[in-house]
């Protein structure tokens, strides 16, 4: 029998507790480690779409990326689209596990796939884990070739099948990429001062964009949503390997909350 505590396990071999950042609460967030586990469902976040997408498919187990709880609540009650997730969470039965910035860090985790899915082959790490070497934020790659700032957008749309994205034009070649799954404003000086002249992320506010405009540094920002959607299915195959006798399914309600008109 496959019991929450052996997911777990599963999921802390694969992306280790220790490479989360300091500000982050990932692990088991609501749940019983003993609970039998027969289905799991698989989303970015804990949405009160996903925890009825849950119910609905009698899930025993929902892994996100992105944790419900990141600091301790000072109450649970339905006041609160917190409280309300955790009350139905815990009606229901379902246990929720989330694994952040440490899914992100480790070797093979979101940073290292996303590079691949977008058709980069070698990469090093932008600022390597202080506790693991191997494990880091942000990927840096070096072209061969310089390619046209069109070309790499075609590219991006493609591999994360999205039809915009938001571009910061500071010159029409590219010849060194950063690449930052999620919000990697605060990674961009970083990879400029390691000689990129791109980066790939999501979540620029205005002036870092005109700063960076300026500088002659493009900015491709392709959404918080995109640029992790498509990267964390992918990286949680490797966790299906592990149970060939549980459902995996993935959310089909969970969407970017950004639309564009």
């Amino acid at each position: 029998m496959i019991k929450v505590n052996n997911v777990i396990k599963e999921m802390e071999t694969l992306a280790p507790i220790c490479l989360k950042e300091d500000f982050d609460n990932v692990g088991l967030m609501v749940g019983d480690r003993n609970k039998e586990v027969k289905k799991v469902l698989l989303a970015l976040d804990c949405t009160l779409k996903v925890i009825e997408e849950a119910k609905d498919e009698n899930v025993d187990l929902i892994i996100t990326h992105h944790p419900l709880i990141f600091r301790k609540p000072s109450s649970i009650t339905t006041d609160t689209l917190q409280g309300k997730k955790i009350i139905e969470l815990i009606k229901n039965d379902i246990s929720l596990y989330a694994s952040h910035t440490n899914l992100d860090s480790v070797e093979n985790g979101l940073n290292h796939t996303i590079v691949s899915i977008l058709g980069f082959n070698d990469s090093i790490i932008l600022e390597k884990n202080n506790r693991d070497d191997s494990a880091g934020l942000g990927r840096l790659v070096s072209l061969d070739e310089e390619i046209s700032l069109e070309e790499l957008v075609s590219k991006i749309k493609g591999a994360l099948n999205i039809s915009n994205l938001r571009v910061v034009k500071g010159k029409d070649k590219v010849s060194k990429i950063a690449i930052i799954n999620g919000s990697g404003q605060d990674f961009i000086a970083k990879a400029v001062s390691k000689g990129a002249d791109c980066i790939i992320t999501g979540d620029t506010t205005y002036h870092f964009a005109s700063d960076y405009k300026e500088m002659g540094i493009n900015i491709l920002d392709v959404g918080h949503f995109a640029s992790e959607h498509v990267t964390f299915f992918n990286v949680m195959e490797r966790l299906k390997e592990k149970f060939s006798d549980v459902e995996f399914i993935t959310s089909k309600v969970e969407e970017d909350p950004f639309s564009f008109y």
